[in-house]
């Protein structure tokens, strides 16, 4: 099977020396993993085209094909077959043997190209094959404008090929083409599909995770991102980076008005992100923000928290409603991952500032304990990307008790402002409050004896913290979920 790409309508505006870049760049990223599905394939190409030549008869055509179709900065992939030219009516018959069937009650237009020196126009071959394959199809007309099928053929010097089967691609630029980005993920269906946009973009991606619940949100954003660099951006490496960041969160609380907690953190973060993309040879960061999304992310409040970095801040998202970026997420295939992502909900004010005024956010930034935060920068974790489902394990499920023994303790693991607008009642056990930011520090100061039940309101937060402790060692946690 040979096979036919040309490149995303972009890359041929291009000037010549971007131009041939842009196509080295295609056709090394085409190689490289087309190569690994079988290493007989062969790509060779030009200037405005890569040519494919896939080995027959060990059903490669399907595993390629779709490969292809995953690959930034390629428009179409046509399924061609080439013959020697002999005349328009040979032409003319391969072609009908070509759409046999194919063509019966629908409407057709035949497009020619020529490259090379003939004794006919390319308008003469679109006659001649047109004629045939009116006569050849039952019920069928031409429709020059919007056919609902394009008859394809190519004419270069003595040889020409038939396209009888053609695959949209992803478009966009080749990755490589363009500088390197970090993009700040959580797993969920925002961050998921900025990151995708960026890879189509031919932007190489490194990922940064900011870890505020534990083991089980890092798994499942581990997850995500290996499915997003596998499907999209395999043809060049990438690292995964996490940062642990309860410790900052803590310093947050405990130091910041809580009118700007969602502010100030998403500035820590960006600090952070800058600091970490300077080693990285990072030119931008990437964010999931959609304006007024939620309330950090009005326009005064983006621009606040953009003031914390030098770097170029990327918001693809920006104009987007939240509908369409779930049906982009359901079309690129992280959908199920977003859906079932524990979703961090630690830092909600109950009156959140929407238009934070910059000196009054760094005043509170200023009772912030700096070092909190270095230290966290200097204790992340760093992975290739293509490792990512090897170098850690998902942790088991975590005991869910229903109706607790009257020895065990429970600890409401909420937010006290949370806790004392809905206290929790129990009759007969012992309850101890420890805020979700506080619990990995003061677990440890807890009796081993004791069987202990983690409790929030969603049951989201307790889950996550007790599949982290249980990871850390601790195998009297439990997460306590009374029945609704």
């Amino acid at each position: 099977m040979k096979l036919l790409i040309r490149p995303a309508s972009e890359v041929a505006i291009k000037s010549k020396p971007v131009r041939r870049q842009q196509m080295r760049h295609l056709r090394q990223n085409v190689r490289k993993l087309l190569m690994q599905i079988d290493s007989d394939i062969l790509v060779e190409g030009s200037w405005d085209r890569v040519d494919v030549d896939v080995p027959d008869g060990r059903g490669l055509s399907g595993p390629v094909v779709d490969a292809l179709m995953r690959i930034p900065g390629i428009s179409t992939i046509q399924e061609i077959s080439v013959f020697p030219l002999i005349s328009l009516e040979d032409v003319a018959k391969k072609t009908v043997a070509a759409f046999s069937g194919r063509l019966d009650g629908k409407s057709f237009a035949v497009r020619a190209k020529r490259f090379g020196s003939h004794d006919f126009r390319s308008l003469d071959l679109e006659r001649e094959v047109g004629g045939e394959l009116m006569m050849a199809a039952s019920g069928a007309s031409v429709n020059l404008r919007s056919p609902q099928v394009e008859v394809r053929i190519e004419v270069q010097d003595d040889q020409f090929h038939i396209a009888s089967c053609k695959h949209r691609g992803l478009g966009g630029f080749p990755l490589g083409s363009a500088e390197n980005v970090m993009t700040l993920i959580s797993g969920g269906y925002d961050s998921s599909v900025a990151a995708y946009l960026m890879l189509r973009r031919g932007l190489r991606s490194h990922f940064l995770f900011f870890n505020l619940g534990g083991v089980a949100h890092e798994v499942g954003v581990r997850q995500v991102v290996h499915y997003l660099w596998d499907r999209y951006g395999a043809s060049h490496g990438a690292k995964f980076i996490s940062v642990p960041f309860d410790g900052v969160l803590e310093e947050i609380m405990a130091s910041v008005g809580h009118r700007h907690w969602g502010v100030v953190l998403k500035r820590q973060m960006l600090k952070a992100a800058s600091e970490i993309a300077r080693k990285n040879n990072v030119s931008g960061l990437v964010t999931g923000d959609a304006v007024a999304q939620v309330s950090s992310q009005t326009l005064t409040n983006l621009n606040v928290v953009d003031r914390a970095s030098d770097e170029v801040v990327l918001r693809p998202l920006i104009a987007m409603d939240k509908e369409t970026i779930i049906a982009i997420a359901r079309e690129i295939g992280t959908e199920p991952y977003a859906r079932t992502m524990p979703e961090y909900c630690g830092v909600i004010s109950q009156k959140p500032a929407t238009r934070a005024k910059l000196s009054r956010v760094e005043a509170d930034e200023a009772e912030m304990d700096p070092q909190v935060l270095i230290r966290a920068i200097e204790a992340r974790e760093e992975a290739k990307v293509s490792e990512l489902l090897d170098s850690k394990v998902t942790p088991e499920d975590v005991e869910l008790v229903v109706t607790p023994a009257v020895t065990d303790v429970i600890i409401d693991v909420r937010h006290p402002s949370e806790g004392e607008q809905s206290p929790l009642q129990l009759t007969g056990n012992e309850i101890l409050s420890i805020p979700f930011y506080e619990l990995n520090r003061k677990v440890s100061e807890l009796p081993a004896n004791r069987q202990y039940l983690l409790y929030c309101d969603k049951g989201t937060m307790s889950r996550m913290h007790a599949v982290h402790l249980k990871a850390e060692g601790h195998e009297n946690i439990k997460v306590y979920a009374p029945a609704s």
